[in-house]
């Protein structure tokens, strides 16, 4: 069995020391599931298959820095977290955006994800079929999401309203995809440098 190295450990322990504060008192514990249950699914895919296939740690990073945004906005709700609210009130703005982060961050990191997986397969060369690919993919991420937000709503009623989060924007749905889509373009055309240098790094 391979072993762990100690940044991923250190990794999964942050994850885990988040995960427990955020299981405790949640404004809501079916919400709160219905957040972080991708966050879960994702830890659990990771170790199963750290074996097989180990990410970059730049990787591994991005993908705790995501499961902290789910887990706190699976605490709190999307709408009410409490720095974004401070953000709302002291700007006079509309909403709460933490929601706008979480769907920005929703194509932003999967974008490195679904990259580093074609690259160190070898299923495509660096290039502009590469980077259409990844946005594809990240995009079609985010369309499956609202999917399934709008499943859980058909399915649970007015139980399912903090998990949407409108907010009363009647374009929410399109928004999120739109931010998703924005943050893997952002990953693919200004990162992928920095990102090809960390997956050199790990072949030599």
């Amino acid at each position: 069995m391979k072993k762990i190295s100690k940044t991923h450990s250190i990794y999964l322990i942050i994850f885990f020391m988040v995960f427990i504060w955020s299981v405790i008192y949640p404004k809501d514990y079916f919400t709160w599931f219905l957040e972080v249950l991708p966050a879960i699914i994702g830890i659990m895919v990771i170790i199963f298959t750290y074996e097989k296939f180990t990410f970059t740690n730049f990787v591994y990073g991005l993908i705790l820095i995501h499961a902290i945004i789910l887990l706190i906005g699976g605490h709190y709700t999307y709408a009410e977290m409490p720095l974004f609210n401070w953000i709302k009130d002291s700007f006079h703005l509309s909403r709460n955006y933490y929601d706008r982060l979480g769907h920005f961050a929703q194509g932003f990191i999967p974008a490195f994800v679904a990259r580093e997986i074609l690259i160190r397969k070898s299923y495509l060369k660096r290039g502009k079929m590469l980077l259409f690919i990844v946005v594809c993919i990240c995009l079609s991420i985010s369309a499956a999401y609202e999917l399934i937000e709008w499943f859980v709503a058909e399915l649970t009623g007015s139980a399912a309203e903090a998990f949407l989060g409108t907010q009363g924007d009647v374009w929410d749905t399109q928004w999120d995809m739109f931010l998703a889509l924005i943050g893997s373009m952002s990953a693919v055309f200004m990162f992928s440098k920095i990102h090809d240098k960390c997956i050199e790094k790990l072949r030599k």
